[in-house]
């Protein structure tokens, strides 16, 4: 199958250049897997690998803002087509909770083909976050009527959240409630980095976004609109980053961990990165096969698949023994063969929905994802 004529004939109801952005996700994701898991323990103190775990840092974020988009996306067109906003928001729930269920699926096959201790079932980790969070945010679209109020509603949750992270994390208030249900609350230190103050506030930002592309309806308000994303998300990653340096009114919060400065910087540039996209798309990707839409459009899968391969006894010989550039080296190759797998894989299902019918599956490919 040639690639371009995939693209080409995909519904042009999708937005591909959100595709490219939940593909620079991927890529991320497996950089920051890769070089955690693979680089040598002695390189870790060099700026370069300071610099690449900083990049790093940007892939679950990205994740959930990607999320929270197409829960305003999503809700907004089953509204539009069901004509009942209650239905839509039901929608939207339910995936969220398949997607919970898919994170202690996922800690499942984790637990048995890694050997790890029992008490690695119940980590949290960027699905877990994800599921919960997809489901307040579908409740949130369904209690409120109209698109200013929604966007309100994420915002005032968004901005909640990230403002109550820094007390989350250190108030005894919530010491007397089981290990597995805290680490919903605050991360247990060293054990896993995820939950949902600040995490879930990504999703809710990311709604705001979904809330106000939903609204675009015609290729010039959307062409508008992402100037303004970009513009804004650039302001706003700016003023984050000046107030980081104004004295911190918490008692207990670390810039790089639970502070609203950080979030609000990066979702600054999380939504700056949306109007970027928009541009790429139009004026590079265009009607041309994307690499990083494919992984974009796979992003589930490749995230099922590459945790094992990088964390899980397949590589154990090569944990921690790569130097900064080896890794790097390790990276691309994963990705290419990441790419490959999508591309096959989207072939096996296509072959799948149409045995027996007598299509060609490039005529239908394009519904698949």
């Amino acid at each position: 199958m040639n690639p371009k004529s995939h693209h080409v004939q995909q519904s042009s109801a999708r937005r591909g250049y959100l595709d490219w952005v939940r593909g620079l996700a991927v890529l991320v994701m497996i950089q920051a897997h890769v070089l955690d898991s693979w680089t040598r323990t002695d390189v870790r103190g060099t700026t370069a690998f300071a610099w690449s775990m900083i990049i790093a840092g940007f892939g679950a974020p990205l994740f959930l803002f990607l999320a929270g988009v197409s829960v305003g996306l999503s809700a907004g067109s089953k509204s539009r087509r069901t004509g009942d906003d209650a239905v839509a928001a039901a929608a939207v729930m339910k995936r969220g909770g398949w997607i919970f269920l898919l994170a202690f699926l996922f800690r499942v096959q984790a637990w048995i083909l890694g050997w790890g201790p029992p008490r690695t079932l119940l980590k949290v980790d960027i699905l877990n976050v994800m599921g919960p969070s997809i489901v307040a945010a579908g409740a949130i679209w369904g209690a409120l009527r109209g698109r200013i109020p929604r966007f309100v509603g994420f915002g005032v949750a968004a901005t909640a959240l990230a403002l109550i992270a820094p007390v989350v994390g250190f108030t005894p208030v919530f010491d007397p409630l089981p290990d597995a249900l805290e680490a919903y609350l605050r991360p247990p230190p060293g054990y896993s980095h995820f939950s949902m103050f600040p995490w879930a506030a990504f999703v809710f930002a990311g709604g705001c976004i979904g809330v106000l592309l939903d609204g675009a309806r015609t290729p010039v308000a959307e062409s508008h609109l992402n100037k303004w994303l970009a513009g804004a998300g650039v302001v706003l990653a700016t003023i984050a980053y000046a107030g980081s340096f104004l004295p911190s009114p918490y008692t207990h919060s670390e810039f790089w961990g639970d502070s609203p400065a950080f979030f609000a910087l990066r979702a600054g540039l999380l939504t700056a990165v949306i109007g970027f996209a928009y541009w790429w798309g139009r004026a590079v990707v265009g009607s041309s096969w994307s690499p990083t839409q494919q992984l974009g459009r796979s992003s589930l899968f490749i995230y099922w698949i590459h945790v094992e391969l990088v964390y899980g006894l397949i590589s154990l010989p090569i944990h921690k023994t790569f130097t900064h550039l080896q890794a790097w080296a390790a990276y691309a190759a994963l990705v290419a063969l990441m790419l490959v797998l999508s591309i096959q894989k989207d072939r096996f299902v296509t072959r799948w929905k149409t045995r027996g019918k007598g299509q060609s599956p490039y005529l239908i490919e394009s519904s698949t994802f």
